[in-house]
């Protein structure tokens, strides 16, 4: 079709379309989704979805939020974009309520997780080469973790399917088993200027941090002079029934990041730092040119004041207890698919047993068909991450659902 057939924001577009025009980055469903709503969702067919990924943990106030496109068509007729050589007053109070809630002294906003741990692993070095010298540049991390896709955050993380190819990586960087303690003394040396972890492992598999692991890192880092960063890009604001993971866990990290759901699907990430810390990133040592925009701060911020808030939380361990009772029963009858569920809050893991390894794609696959959408964690692992507004009869729909998608899976229908 040629772009002067049809209005440039009407014309036509299909599934197709994205094998044309799109670097094929990625590989998405056969539907195109065009209108949704809380948790519901619907195809350019008009078939109704329930939505239990919210778009990879990051809707969770649910889609097209009543609150929040309030905000900001308010904001958008204020202002919309200033640069950094300007601050604005919703990025300030921002500021305030996200280092009120938190260990935190400071702030930085960027973009989206991956810039929020590019700046994390920054400031690191920034900090232990003012104040130790340039031989403590090494950085920890975990295998099976996931901090970003920019070269020096995929590096970090540790799984070799996403850096091969883009050699030679960043150096000086090391990976170790997750929640392996020993090994973590092992590693953590001198000359160590930071240990990045996720308190629950996401795209590795929904594995939650022991926390006498992430105790044990702390102490290690205290011990070397490390900084220990906590990339709470998926487990933060409130996924977990608490505002941040580590609230939780009785480990006080020296830097957070957090992106995903701090912005309800409007694009965000933050840093949250100490100002013993901070002071070493000054005037012109890191920036981007859209971060703390008074759009995206405007929706962070209400998304903050409406999850940070004992009631809501308290929801979410309760839509959290009621889903893992669903999925223990699921598991007890049907051992030979799924193996023991696992996670914390609303970020939940559904690993396969052993003659179903592989197939989480085919079973999300066959949910989606029925009218449900989940995620997977790596091909033996199905992910649920729904809105943290999700109902108890959501929940019981998408239970239905699952089972009507094993049983199909197990009993295919005869070929016509």
């Amino acid at each position: 079709m040629n772009a002067n057939d049809a209005g440039l924001t009407t014309r036509a577009v299909t599934r197709e379309t994205f094998d044309e025009v799109l670097v094929p980055t990625y590989a998405p469903a056969a539907m195109v989704p065009v209108r949704a709503s809380g948790l519901d969702l619907w195809d350019q067919a008009g078939k109704h979805y329930l939505d239990f990924t919210s778009g990879i943990a990051v809707t969770s106030l649910g889609h097209c939020n009543p609150a929040l496109v309030d905000a900001l068509t308010q904001q958008m007729h204020k202002v919309w974009h200033l640069g950094n050589g300007y601050t604005n007053e919703q990025v300030l109070r921002l500021a305030l309520a996200l280092t009120e809630a938190t260990f935190a002294d400071r702030a930085f906003f960027c973009n989206s997780g991956a810039e929020a741990n590019e700046g994390a692993l920054k400031l690191a070095r920034k900090y232990a080469h003012t104040k130790f010298g340039p031989h403590k540049s090494r950085i920890v991390s975990c295998l099976s973790s996931f901090h970003g896709r920019t070269l020096f955050t995929v590096s970090v993380g540790g799984q070799p399917k996403y850096t091969e190819g883009f050699e030679p990586l960043p150096q000086q960087l090391d990976h170790i088993p997750y929640n392996d303690i020993e090994a973590a003394r092992a590693a953590i040396g001198d000359d160590v200027c930071a240990v990045i972890v996720e308190p629950i492992q996401g795209e590795g598999g929904v594995i939650p941090g022991n926390p006498e692991y992430l105790k044990a890192l702390r102490e290690f880092c205290d011990k070397t002079g490390a900084l220990l960063i906590f990339d709470e890009v998926q487990s933060g604001v409130g996924r977990t029934g608490e505002l941040y993971a580590y609230m939780g866990m009785g480990v006080t990290p020296d830097i957070l990041t957090s992106a995903k759901a701090l912005g309800n699907g409007y694009p965000i990430g933050a840093m949250l730092t100490t100002n013993e810390i901070a002071h070493h990133f000054g005037v012109g040592s890191h920036g981007t040119t859209y971060g703390g925009n008074p759009l995206a701060a405007t929706v962070a911020l209400n998304v903050i004041e409406t999850i940070n808030q004992p009631a809501f939380l308290a929801r979410v361990k309760e839509a959290s207890a009621r889903i893992f009772a669903n999925l223990d029963k699921l598991t007890a009858d049907y051992p030979h698919v799924f193996g023991k569920v696992r996670g914390s809050g609303l970020l939940i893991g559904l690993p396969l047993a052993e003659g179903f390894k592989g197939r989480a794609k085919d079973f999300t696959k066959a949910c989606e068909a029925l009218g449900l959408m989940l995620l997977i964690a790596g091909p033996d692992v199905v992910r649920l991450a729904p809105a943290l507004i999700v109902s108890d009869e959501q929940i019981a729909n998408a239970d239905r659902i699952m089972r009507e998608a094993i049983e199909q899976m197990l009993n295919p229908a005869p070929a016509k």
